[in-house]
């Protein structure tokens, strides 16, 4: 179906909010330019957050960040530190903020519901002493992200109940996805499966850190 014939697109802004409705006074309400100490709580918490960035052009990009509880740092009530642990080198969320310094983050914590998203800019850091008291098994990241904080605010935990992300009657057994290495050999055509699954068991073995 045309959208554009039919007048189902949304255009303006205008258009969105005859669509939604308005804002409640609570969701608009709880909108901090800073983080207060609930915000640096749950953060102390966190193994793992989406980080979302985009270039020049607008070209969306959101990438996965995992590590112990609390391996980002808050640095003040307005600053972020996120360490670079050992990837595939690809770096595009490095590489947008270099053109387009907005940044999105989400925060996630195993068993709660509800998840912190904050708003802001991002810088990329090379310096050392600020690295080093994000060391993990016993290395320090090379690289990290200071993320200078717009805004944070809690978000409901309407999406992680519907998804049952927390329950383990949801979880798929682990035969139901082909492994990464079956995977990335079908799309490449590069690589034979088993060496393909031998070098991401090495890398997952090895390079984690």
């Amino acid at each position: 179906m045309d959208e554009t014939r039919t007048g189902a697109e949304i255009r303006t802004e205008d258009d969105l909010r005859g669509h939604m409705g308005p804002v409640s006074r609570l969701a608009e309400g709880k909108v901090l330019p800073r983080l207060d100490p609930h915000a640096r709580a749950f953060i102390a918490l966190s193994p793992f957050l989406v980080v979302a960035t985009a270039d020049a052009e607008g070209r969306a990009d959101a990438s996965p960040r995992g590590d112990a509880p609390g391996f980002v740092q808050v640095l003040d009530d307005a600053t972020l530190l996120i360490p670079d642990r050992r990837g595939n080198n690809r770096a595009d969320s490095f590489g947008n903020l270099l053109t387009a310094p907005g940044i999105g983050l989400i925060f996630l914590v195993p068993g709660v519901t509800e998840t912190l998203r904050v708003n802001g800019t991002a810088r990329l850091t090379t310096d050392a002493a600020l690295l080093a008291p994000l060391a993990a098994q016993g290395k320090v990241p090379t690289t990290g992200l200071v993320v200078t904080v717009r805004e944070a605010f809690f978000h409901c935990g309407k999406a992680v109940m519907r998804a049952r992300l927390w329950d383990p009657a949801a979880q798929v057994s682990r035969d139901s996805v082909p492994s990464l290495g079956r995977i990335l050999s079908d799309q490449t055509g590069a690589i034979g499966v088993a060496e393909a699954e031998r070098l991401m068991e090495e890398s997952y073995r090895t390079r984690l850190y």
